[in-house]
């Protein structure tokens, strides 16, 4: 029986009973939500770093995506919200466009 001890998605419960496979779950409390959301991003995020396709690729983003929405739900922020912080941080320090690859700096 695989163990697995971590955040699915709404509906991963009717597809289990749908393949007539009995499960434990349970919902989460309030504080334990967020981090688990957290440790589904970390997961997510090394599951799109290991992508081989533009189709696998954007599954992957497309779940980040999803915790995203979920993270800022929890918190009570807006996207809005978020994408101001984001672009004010481009204003301040820039973007990724540019690719830089910062392997040392000399002291």
């Amino acid at each position: 029986m695989p163990v697995y001890n971590k955040l699915a998605r709404d509906r991963i419960l009717e597809f289990i009973e749908t393949d007539g496979l009995a499960y434990n779950a349970r919902i989460l409390e309030s504080s334990e939500f967020l981090k688990e959301v957290r440790a589904k991003m970390i997961e997510e995020a090394k599951e799109f770093r290991a992508t081989e396709t533009v189709n696998e690729s954007v599954e992957e983003l497309a779940d980040i995506l999803e915790l995203l929405h979920t993270a800022l739900s929890v918190l009570g922020v807006t996207y809005e919200e978020l994408d101001e912080v984001r672009q004010q941080k481009k204003e301040d320090r820039g973007g990724f466009e540019k690719a830089i690859y910062l392997v040392n700096v000399e002291d």
